[in-house]
């Protein structure tokens, strides 16, 4: 292999079902972990959403464990994280965040990781142009690491990560990436049951993720031009990578996960057809994904109001079809391309799990008996095939993996000393309109 050049088996996913993982936590390697009754501490780095849910899920694992530390660059954000989780908590010592370890900034996530010990917990979950620089960081500290999706925005950011992964397993640090369908107990069945041949061989593999308008939100009265930007980071193409890599990724993956690979080259298209936020979003894409034995994946995004919806994944082998994936509640198989319900001959029969939870559960159970856990490599798989998605559709051009992987373009350059003061890495004109991807003229990145 070469200096730039990355081998396509490097990329291949390990083990995709939690069964399996849970095996494989057999599997018993040196360095950081923590005894089944030792207190593990969590600093939480992005009090939104799924910041919020990660830090509920990792507290409620099996074993002693406290949130400590806390930190966002907004107030409110920070705040309402504490006013809405630490009642869910009441009569326990698992929050332990006093004012001193509220930390605010852009350099906030240092301060909160520098709180832990080594063989603590961060959980990462700003925005993805954040993400390679705090798990950067988090690795130099020793500590283990839960990344939610996305996991970067551009290949540099991309290798900068794989990086840090590189070093952490070297300090046997565990690492849980937020890609959670690989948890999910039925889609892991279904999927055992796909490579087990129920359709017969895989042919082709279609992922969607069709649904309502993402709308950017009016700007606050006294709202920077920064500040409007990273809080509403789905719309703007350097704070998430765009809306098709930061809101498919989980079904992409999918389609990895089902096929054992990763494409080798894609083409695509996108557009920006009724949506006209003040924003970057495309509101439409479709690409098409080649992998080395020439069989395909079409994968669809779209957020348009009014419009057919559906999300996850559908399989077809040459003995038949298969639904499954993020956002499909009952995955089946189907002797017959056209998934007719009196030929369905799979379904699952255990009791449905908490994706969510469980990967938490798999993650502090590896860190409190010294077991593998390391989801970096199909973390990055998946990162890297919505980037190369969005190479193609915003310029129009055919995409190679080892083309997109030798892209030097950063979207985010300097970003490790982003301050409240520093300019935004697009601005909008005249007319409160922000600079959108024009393909068959813009350049891949």
């Amino acid at each position: 292999m070469t200096k730039n050049k990355i081998s396509r088996r490097q990329f291949l996913q390990k083990t995709g079902s939690s069964a399996v993982l849970l095996s494989a936590l057999n599997t018993t390697i040196p360095h950081v972990h923590a005894g089944e009754s030792h207190t593990i501490r969590i600093a939480l780095v992005g009090c939104g959403g799924r910041g919020s849910g990660a830090a509920v899920q990792a507290l409620s694992t099996e074993g002693p464990t406290q949130l400590v530390a806390v930190a966002d660059i907004f107030p409110d954000r920070m705040n309402g994280f504490l006013e809405g989780v630490t009642p869910q908590f009441a009569d326990t010592d698992k929050i332990d965040c006093p004012p001193e370890r509220q930390f605010l900034g852009f350099d906030a996530y240092k301060k909160a990781i520098d709180v832990l010990n080594p063989g603590d917990v961060v959980l990462l979950a700003t925005p993805p142009a954040f993400r390679p620089v705090h798990v950067e960081y988090a690795v130099s500290k020793g500590v283990h690491i839960f990344m939610e999706k996305s996991f970067a925005v551009d290949v540099p950011g991309l290798k900068r990560l794989q990086k840090s992964m590189e070093t952490a397993r070297t300090k046997g640090l565990k690492i849980l990436s937020g890609l959670y369908s690989r948890h999910f107990n039925k889609y892991n069945d279904c999927i055992n049951m796909l490579h087990n041949g129920a359709i017969g061989d895989i042919m082709t593999i279609y992922s969607y993720r069709e649904h309502g308008e993402i709308a950017c939100a009016a700007r606050g009265a006294e709202e920077t031009e920064l500040g409007y930007q990273i809080r509403r980071y789905s719309n703007f193409t350097w704070v998430n990578g765009s809306f098709y890599l930061d809101w498919l990724i989980h079904n992409l993956d999918v389609a990895n996960w089902i096929k054992g690979d990763h494409p080798v080259s894609c083409q695509g298209q996108g557009g920006r057809q009724v949506y006209h936020g003040a924003d970057q979003v495309f509101d439409h894409h479709c690409v098409e994904y080649t992998y080395s034995d020439g069989k395909r994946c079409i994968a669809q995004a779209r957020h348009q109001n009014n419009t057919w919806g559906f999300f996850g994944v559908i399989v077809h082998g040459t003995k038949g079809a298969a639904v499954v994936g993020e956002g499909v509640t009952d995955p089946g198989i189907f002797s017959d391309w056209n998934m007719s319900p009196d030929k369905r001959i799979w379904f699952f029969n255990g009791t449905p799990n908490n994706g969510y939870q469980t990967e938490h559960d798999v993650f502090f159970d590896a860190i409190r008996n010294n077991r593998e856990c390391d989801e970096s490599d199909y973390a990055i798989t998946a990162t890297m095939t919505g980037i190369m998605g969005r190479m193609a559709f915003e310029s129009g051009q055919l995409i190679t993996w080892d083309d997109a992987w030798n892209n030097p373009t950063e979207l985010t350059p300097g970003i490790d000393n982003m301050t409240w003061e520093s300019t935004p890495y697009v601005l909008p004109d005249a007319n409160g309109q922000y600079p959108i991807a024009r393909p068959g003229i813009d350049k891949p990145r």
